[in-house]
């Protein structure tokens, strides 16, 4: 029997088991600051709570974003870590795009996610799920004119739908496969200077004071 871990922090902290087409498990940690400390916790509850072990998964499925820093690595970490570990296949998924694997639109639409800075992830989907177009990064006013869903999808004028991770557990393995980098799509808040700061510089004297 197989068995399929989901993963995914792009936003809060999201975990789901599948096995031969059907959800055992989804569950979620909604505090968007406590990815290092709960995911583990998270993944043996609900591990547990579907009477499996560690070991009997067979295959991971993480979430790559867009997303924040911070939050990304968190899962994108402990995936490829416990992919090493138990020796199982690790896939990298966009989790805008399981976001819409889950939505049942007429036509075209858009799958939506907070980026903070009043900015937003987005990608546009065909009525059947597929990415037409994105991730992308811009203010909610660019979006185009279409339905909005996703986690995000407030800050849009739609309905917020928070990432499933039953869900990405079930559909993650038929999404394309986006390899194990994370989808940041802009630059960490937090850097390490490539110069130094002129406050660290040793002054220049005025003329007629050099030794």
């Amino acid at each position: 029997m197989s068995l399929t871990l989901a993963i995914d922090t792009s936003t809060d902290v999201r975990v789901g088991l599948a096995a031969d087409g059907t959800v055992l498990a989804s569950s979620a940690v909604t505090d968007p600051r406590a990815h290092a400390e709960q995911l583990m916790p998270l993944i043996e509850r609900t591990l547990a709570d579907a009477d499996r072990r560690l070991a009997d998964v067979t295959q991971i499925v993480v979430g790559v974003g867009p997303g924040p820093f911070t939050g990304l690595r968190v899962g994108v970490v402990t995936a490829h870590t416990l992919g090493f570990v138990l020796g199982v296949p690790v896939r990298g998924v966009c989790s805008l795009d399981a976001g819409a694997a889950g939505h049942e639109a007429a036509g075209e639409f858009v799958v939506v996610s907070d980026a903070r800075r009043r900015e937003v992830y987005w990608a546009r989907y065909a009525a059947d799920g597929h990415r037409l177009a994105g991730p992308f990064v811009t203010p909610a006013s660019e979006l185009p004119d279409l339905p909005v869903t996703g986690p995000g999808a407030a800050l849009a004028g739609g309905e917020s739908t928070p990432l499933d991770g039953g869900l990405l557990a079930l559909s993650g393995p038929e999404l394309p496969d986006m390899g194990l980098s994370p989808l940041y799509l802009r630059r960490p808040d937090a850097e390490v200077p490539t110069t130094r700061k002129s406050t660290l510089l040793q002054p220049r004297l005025a003329p007629g004071l050099a030794r």
